[in-house]
Order: structure tokens, then C-alpha cells, then sequence
């Protein structure tokens, strides 16, 4: 392309938030920051929910921010968390606060979805790993619901907002493939699902395909931006799907991990892969940019240090993020494992007081302070995002020999040389920002700034002081980590996730 393009991609993540202003110029991205904030789950009762209406006003401010610092982007676009969505009634209204994914009633649902549908079925059409956050168990759960009998339209996080700002209501085919009610395949709606849950199939928005145009601002909201041209554009509306299009690779020989509250570690397939093999390992099939594939599986990822953080914070030990891996480096490699899907980590609560049960129950020491806690997580996290690609590759029948690590986890350093030790690959770090350049440069095609998502990615790949990491050269060091492995595989087995 010639010239120069500016587009503004909102990157809605479930611990925060940021606006960031993408300049298209001379084959490079440049971004600027505009606007950050936090997020997180409100608790009403003994649920979770998010506050869906500060997010709008957060990206209403972040609009004018942007505006106001001389911006002009061609159009925006909104990528957030999966599986998520709010309920409007007849006139267009919300019908209370969109449930969190780690709602506590989910597993209830979860169980009495399984009674009515067998497990084999869902799979079959959907192939989505299981799980009780996905939106199938949260939709069966509102469907109890007195107030659902109001409900007339479904809209994921992404979608809702971008109701809100355009008027329109519609889904994009990301954000609706992680809701294990998509057919994998046709890319529609599974009406039996649906019937099976007791859910009405109309309430469910039109999916399109990613990187059509939403539409263009509101008329109202136009006239308050002072902005009629902007167009709102269907980026890739699930958070990680956007981070993907960006990875700076080429050819079929990497896997990414997507690093943030999550990680989702994965290949990309130009076909869903569902058999026997796949539901097994509970393995998912979710969308991403064109046709290809997102083949991965969800592991915690750093929330479990997060909650760690939150909950020293709160005890008056409040420790930077560079500090708690500085201290990591300084502490013995190894000492304690645990198994990071463990279902007793997947709710808010008192994380390193079951980090440390985990351990005695593992039979292995309690991690004496919190810079062995954080090497703790660090190991765990590097040796299963290990096992993890071991099974990619056997599922796939595809050599894996580089692994690019994208998003805010991409930063520690140290968790990449423990990625590159645990997995025996080369590991490349960057970018950090992944998400908003994907969702910016899904955008910049949409518009014809780039030609195609192989121009994206060496677009990323040029823009970005990418960091490479290789495995240990000394054979005691590989003994080590392979002996850590042996160990990790055994706690794994005797895991009490039934979702494994």
C-alpha cells in the first residue's frame, strides 16, 4: 500500500482494557496507547457479573482520547474474551448485567446439558473443548430463569457493544465459534442444541463473516464524536483469534500460545479436526480469520498469577510484575508442580493458599515464599503448555519446530526460556500487543490497506523487535526438564478435572 492509514482497535481482555491507535505506514505498524483501564467480574450475591455499560463509556473515552490527540482512523473495531454475552428484551434493552465466565452456576447447567445430550453429540458438531465457562452451559443456566421469557436477541460481549454503536445487531463468526453451539463445519447455528437447552434458535444473531462492516456510527453518537464517517468494522471479535492473525510466522512448522489471563496454545488447520482422538483430549475447533481453524486447548494461564498478585496486594504485599519474576529467577527451578487446570484454580479466591494444598497433595514440598510460588506457576505453566503441543503434533501428524509466544505473557522472559527448555523448541517472543495489531490489521484489510492476512502477518513481523529463545545446550539441563516432565504427567493423571 501507499500512504498512510490510522485504525483504532479496542482490545477488551478480562483483567483490563486499552484503546490503541494503529498507524499503517511504509509497510510498518506503529501504535499509540490512547486509553487503558481496568476490568473485571462485579459480585452481585453468589454471582459474577460484568459491568457492561462502563465498558461502553470506557470506549466512548477512549474515542474522544483518540480524537483528541489529532487521530483520524479510517474505522474501528472491538475484539474481547469468548463465550460471554448479554440478553435484550423486545425494545433492545439489556435484561441485567452479561454473566461471568466463572459464574459458579455454570457447572450445575454444565452437568444437566450432559443428562440430555451425550457429550459424543456435541462434539461431533461443534468440536469445542469442554468446559463449563462456554456459553452452551451459561445459556442453559439463563434459560431457568424467570426473566428469560423477555429475552428476544443474544449478542456476545464484541457484538453488544457493537449494537450499541452502531444500532445493529449481528454476531461475527469468532466470537460465535466459542460458544460450542456453532456447527464446526457449516458454521451455523445448532438448532437441536438449541431446542435440547430449552433456548429459541431466533434469539440467536445472524453470523457474518469476519472483516465485513458493522456499520457506521449511530447518528446520535456521530453527532456527539463529531465523527459521521466512522465505520465500525467485524474484526475478529474473540480476543485470541485476533492475536493469531498476527503471529509473524510462515509456513505450517509453528504453534503459537497466546499468553495473558489465559493461554491458549494451538495450531492453525484449514479444517476443523474432529474424531475420537480430539474429543478425547478435549481439544477445540474454534474460528479464525478467513476459513482457517484455531486447533488448541485452553489452559489457565497466568491468572493464576494474577490471583496470586491480587491476593498479596490485599494482605499489604504489593509486588510488581517485573519484580515477582525477578525474584522467580532467584529461586530454585523445579522444587514444586501443579497441575494449572486443576479445577480448584478456576475461581477468584485465595490462590496461593490452594496452590500450596495442591502441593501437599501432590506430596511434593509447599513453596516456602512467594518468588518459589511464581517459579511454581512458571514451571507448571512451560511444562504444560509442553504436553499440550506433544499432543498437537500427534493429533495433527505435523512436526512443530518453532513456537511463537504472542500477547502480554510474551514479555517474561523467563517463562520463554522455560518454554523453550520444557517443549525442547525454539521459542520467539513478540509481539506483546498481538491483539490489537490483529483486530487493527483485520481492519486494514477490510478496507484494502493490506492485500491479505500473509501481508498482515510480515507487515507484524517487520514492525516488531522479535525476541528468539533455544533450548539448553547442557544434557544435564534437558535431563532435568525431561525428569519434570515425567513428574508433571503423573500429577495430570491423577488430576480430579473430568474435563481433561
Amino acid at each position: 500500500m501507499t500512504g498512510t492509514a490510522e485504525f483504532l482497535a479496542f482490545d477488551l481482555g478480562a483483567s483490563s482494557g486499552r484503546a490503541m491507535l494503529v498507524t499503517l505506514e511504509q509497510g510498518r505498524f506503529r501504535l499509540t496507547e490512547v486509553h487503558r483501564f481496568r476490568n473485571g467480574p462485579m459480585q452481585i450475591g453468589g454471582g459474577y457479573f460484568w459491568d457492561a455499560e462502563r465498558l461502553l463509556a470506557e470506549i466512548k473515552t477512549g474515542l474522544r482520547a483518540c480524537l483528541d490527540l489529532g487521530g483520524r482512523p479510517r474505522t474501528l473495531g472491538i475484539d474481547t474474551w469468548g463465550v460471554d454475552f448479554g440478553l435484550l428484551d423486545e425494545d433492545g434493552r439489556l435484561i441485567g448485567p452479561p454473566r461471568h465466565y466463572r459464574d459458579p452456576r455454570n457447572d450445575a447447567a454444565m452437568k444437566r446439558v450432559h443428562d440430555r445430550v451425550p457429550r459424543a453429540r456435541i462434539y461431533e458438531s461443534t468440536g469445542i473443548q469442554f468446559m463449563p465457562l462456554n456459553t452452551l452451559y451459561q445459556l442453559a443456566a439463563a434459560a431457568q430463569d424467570s426473566e428469560f421469557r423477555s429475552v428476544r436477541r443474544l449478542l456476545f460481549m464484541p457484538d453488544l457493544l457493537n449494537y450499541w454503536l452502531t444500532g445493529v445487531g449481528q454476531t461475527e463468526r469468532t466470537i460465535a465459534s466459542t460458544s460450542q453451539i456453532m456447527n464446526a463445519r457449516t458454521g451455523q447455528w445448532d438448532r437441536e442444541l438449541l431446542d435440547a437447552i430449552g433456548v429459541p434458535a431466533g434469539i440467536m444473531p445472524e453470523i457474518r463473516q469476519t472483516g465485513r462492516l458493522a456499520g457506521p456510527l449511530t447518528e446520535s453518537l456521530a453527532i456527539e464524536l463529531g465523527r459521521p464517517d466512522l465505520q465500525v468494522v467485524l474484526t475478529a471479535g474473540h480476543d485470541t483469534a485476533s492475536a493469531i492473525a498476527a503471529v509473524p510466522a510462515s509456513g505450517d512448522r509453528w504453534a503459537y500460545i497466546s499468553s495473558g489471563t489465559w493461554s491458549l496454545v494451538g495450531v492453525e488447520l484449514n479444517e476443523p479436526l474432529i474424531d475420537a482422538d480430539s474429543l478425547a483430549a478435549n481439544f477445540t475447533n474454534e474460528a479464525g480469520y478467513g476459513r482457517s481453524v484455531r486447533f488448541l486447548k485452553n489452559v489457565a494461564g497466568l491468572w493464576l498469577l494474577q490471583e496470586c498478585v491480587r491476593c498479596w496486594r490485599e494482605a499489604g504485599r504489593d509486588y510488581a510484575h517485573d519484580q515477582l519474576v525477578s525474584m522467580a529467577e532467584r529461586s530454585e527451578p523445579l522444587v514444586s508442580l501443579i497441575d494449572p487446570n486443576d479445577p480448584r484454580f478456576s475461581s477468584p479466591g485465595d490462590m496461593p493458599a490452594r496452590i500450596a494444598a495442591a502441593c501437599r497433595d501432590g506430596g511434593q514440598p509447599v513453596p516456602v515464599d512467594e518468588a518459589a510460588m511464581v517459579r511454581c506457576i512458571f514451571d507448571s505453566l512451560a511444562l504444560c503448555y509442553s504436553a499440550v503441543l506433544r499432543t498437537i503434533e500427534t493429533l495433527t501428524g505435523r512436526k512443530i519446530e518453532e513456537i511463537h509466544v504472542v500477547g502480554g505473557g510474551s514479555r517474561n522472559d523467563l517463562l520463554n526460556r522455560q518454554i523453550a527448555a520444557a517443549g525442547g523448541r525454539v521459542v520467539i517472543a513478540g509481539p506483546d500487543e498481538a491483539t490489537a495489531l490483529g483486530n487493527a490489521g483485520v481492519q486494514a484489510i477490510a478496507v484494502g490497506a493490506l492485500e491479505d492476512i500473509r501481508r498482515l502477518r510480515r507487515t507484524v513481523r517487520d514492525s516488531t523487535d522479535l525476541r528468539t529463545f533455544h533450548p539448553p545446550d547442557d544434557p544435564q539441563e534437558s535431563r532435568r526438564w525431561a525428569d519434570a516432565e515425567e513428574r508433571f504427567r503423573g500429577l495430570v493423571a491423577q488430576s480430579a478435572n473430568p474435563l481433561r
